[in-house]
């Protein structure tokens, strides 16, 4: 996971190359100052929504703090070389330790959706805390089942199977039973 310690090393390089403060920062994008600076300086890890809003603050896409390297191109990900990438915790306290993301365009610069390949532990019920975040999903079921909590129904998805969801309703994805799987997700937030 390359990138885990420098998302908040990025977030503040255009933080500091825009000349915003972290205290205006954190008031634009609606967080805890303190909760910035823990992702500035300690390499803490922002979910998914909070780094959605730190991303529209600045006025940036969300794939520019995940980033490797600039391809004008194409990106190409051959089978069996995703590079594992960030894990999104659902809340600033937990982290899902059960979702393991590996990106499929982090050589592709100026994209507009994050597709990931996903592996999905099984976890234990108190894990499943809902999130919203500003954007869109699309998810391909590729090994076992998920369990979907969004909003207030709940969805369950076999191998081959898809859904695409509004990401602003609270959602939760796990595995479905005590085995693992694996989904392809698509992820669009807009700017």
């Amino acid at each position: 996971m390359k990138n885990h310690k420098s998302v908040g090393k990025k977030i503040k390089e255009y933080r500091e190359f825009r000349q915003i403060s972290r205290s205006d920062l954190a008031l634009q994008a609606n967080l805890d100052e303190v909760q910035l600076q823990l992702i500035e300086e300690k390499g803490n890890v922002p979910s998914l929504g909070v780094l959605i809003k730190i991303s529209r603050a600045l006025g940036v896409r969300i794939g520019t703090f995940l980033d490797d390297q600039e391809t004008v191109g194409p990106a190409l990900v051959n089978a069996g070389q995703a590079e594992e990438s960030l894990s999104f915790s659902t809340t600033d306290e937990s982290s899902r330790e059960h979702l393991n993301f590996f990106s499929l365009a982090q050589a592709k610069s100026g994209r507009h959706m994050e597709p990931f390949l996903v592996e999905i532990e099984p976890a234990e019920e108190s894990d499943y805390k809902l999130s919203s975040h500003e954007g869109e999903e699309f998810i391909y079921v590729l090994e076992g089942s998920i369990e979907i909590n969004y909003g207030k129904e709940v969805y369950v998805l076999k191998k081959g199977d898809t859904i695409y969801l509004d990401s602003v309703v609270s959602h939760n994805i796990h595995a479905a039973g005590d085995q693992g799987a694996k989904m392809l997700a698509v992820i669009y937030t807009p700017i």
